[in-house]
């Protein structure tokens, strides 16, 4: 219901990535918080006059991540959101803070008035670049309680991209998507391998049946391929709508227009 609430009944819904400029104390951190806030707030404004449905907020130039990022990346990021919610007031903004800093995130959402927010290691523990992830589905929706958050959507990655899951290897991509929404996650993140890489269609039908839950395909989603993922309740567009395809370049106003202009098309068609 907490899905519905937010998006409705639209089908595919399309979240455009935010990819927040180095934040101050990351190893690539060179520019002021004013000026990271006004490329965020652009790029924010070409997803809503684009008519994307939502987007997402992220640190993702922070590398390398930290399971443990300090203070000063919460408090960043809570200053882009707001300012990202004032841009886009009329769409559904959410928060993802790296790496697997889930609560961190819940406190962004709530102080900034985000609606959701993109978890990792949600169930069953896994070996990402940044280190040993442990599954925190307990201890995360416990806070969002402690602090009355309970409004703020939890989208859970599941056999997450840029992570080795050999610990998990016995349990296939359908029953960790069980597990996730026996432990009331409010919506499932299928991903490739790594950042841009296509996610399995196959992987996606089998989720599907899996669960009740929405399912987003969280990357590799294209103007090319989107005819793949129909099925989908959602799609997590980042690298796409960059320039040459790359999540580090510059956003390609032409690139989200042309995507979006085949979506329409497409629901029209339904």
């Amino acid at each position: 219901m907490k899905w519905l609430d937010l998006f409705g009944r639209l089908k595919c819904v399309v979240i455009g990535m935010i990819h927040v400029k180095a934040l101050p104390g990351s190893p690539l951190g060179c520019l002021k918080m004013s000026q990271i806030i006004e490329e965020a707030c652009w790029e924010a404004s070409v997803y809503c006059n684009a008519g994307l449905d939502g987007v997402i907020v992220e640190n993702m130039h922070d590398v390398p991540y930290s399971l443990s990022p300090g203070p000063e990346v919460s408090a960043c990021m809570t200053s882009v959101c707001v300012a990202v919610r004032n841009v886009c007031p009329s769409i559904p903004v959410g928060v993802q803070i790296l790496s697997a800093a889930n609560q961190q995130a819940l406190a962004v959402a709530l102080a900034s008035g985000a609606h959701f927010i993109r978890a990792e290691g949600f169930v069953f523990s896994h070996v990402a670049d940044e280190g040993l992830v442990h599954a925190c589905a307990g201890e995360l929706l416990r806070y969002r309680k402690s602090v009355g958050a309970e409004d703020i959507l939890v989208l859970t990655d599941i056999k997450k991209k840029h992570s080795s899951h050999a610990l998990t290897s016995d349990v296939s991509v359908a029953e960790t998507a069980r597990a996730a929404e026996f432990f009331l996650s409010d919506g499932l993140i299928l991903t490739g391998k790594s950042t841009g890489a296509q996610a399995d269609p196959k992987e996606l039908t089998d989720v599907r049946r899996a669960v009740s839950l929405p399912v987003l395909v969280g990357s590799g989603v294209t103007h090319d391929n989107v005819d793949r993922y129909l099925g989908a309740s959602g799609f997590i567009v980042g690298s796409h709508f960059k320039s040459g395809g790359s999540w580090s370049n510059a956003l390609n106003v032409k690139c989200v227009n042309n995507f979006m202009t085949k979506m329409r098309r497409l629901r029209e068609s339904e």
